[in-house]
């Protein structure tokens, strides 16, 4: 089986190849969205595995929350090339992505929503399968409940913007990574099982998934939530 994978919920952008369990991957932080990095990336992994977009068997992409314009960059991208394939496709879920990503059992997801929220949720790992524990939610760093796992791991860029607020109260964590980002290659990870199981779907059925109710604010509303001046 092989699988292309867009992963372009947060500042690292990537793209990734699996081909009969083997994964290869390009990816690189880019503050302003990396739209033009996808495809040339998605032909130099093609070209390193001497195959042709003619061969791939289907695609999968984070599907978030996450990034409002990186989610339909991955979506739009993954349902474009699946389209024009004849191509199955797999949204998967970006928080599961960035726990498998961790390396941890134990994780508790949490990406930087902006507007002064988080998308959080915990996750326990188990090689490739990735069980959640809670639900992902958007809610301001103070109210997100605390992981009812003991000794879970804080992952992700929630972390690195809002540790303090998302730690408070909060003392049984075995550790933080808020440098860990979601990668193409962990959502490849997720998605390969899924298509072997015939779980994929057709292009027009593929939508992110926002968890925030709303995803776009009025000025008033932005500086409300403390994100604009």
């Amino acid at each position: 089986m092989r699988l292309l994978a867009f992963e372009t919920a947060t500042r690292r952008p990537s793209v990734a190849l699996w081909q009969d369990g083997a994964t290869i991957e390009r990816a690189e932080e880019v503050p302003n969205g990396g739209s033009e990095r996808l495809l040339p990336w998605m032909h130099e992994l093609l070209a390193e595995a001497g195959l042709t977009l003619a061969q791939i068997d289907g695609i999968a992409f984070g599907a978030g929350p996450g990034g409002f314009t990186g989610l339909r960059l991955a979506c739009g991208v993954a349902q474009g090339l699946a389209w024009g394939l004849d191509l199955p496709v797999m949204p998967v879920s970006t928080l599961e992505a960035l726990a498998l990503a961790s390396g941890k059992r134990e994780v508790w997801a949490c990406l930087d929503a902006r507007m002064n929220e988080v998308y959080s949720a915990v996750y326990l790992v188990d090689g490739a399968a990735v069980q959640q524990v809670t639900a992902p939610v958007c809610l301001p760093p103070a109210v997100v409940p605390a992981p009812t796992v003991a000794g879970v791991w804080g992952v992700g860029d929630g972390f690195a913007a809002y540790g303090d607020l998302l730690i408070a109260g909060k003392r049984d964590l075995a550790g933080v990574r808020a440098d860990v980002c979601p990668t193409a290659a962990a959502v490849l990870r997720i998605a390969a099982p899924a298509f072997a199981r015939g779980d994929a779907v057709s292009p027009a059925q593929a939508q992110p998934i926002y968890v925030r109710d709303k995803v776009a604010f009025t000025t008033a509303e932005r500086i409300a939530r403390g994100g604009a001046k």
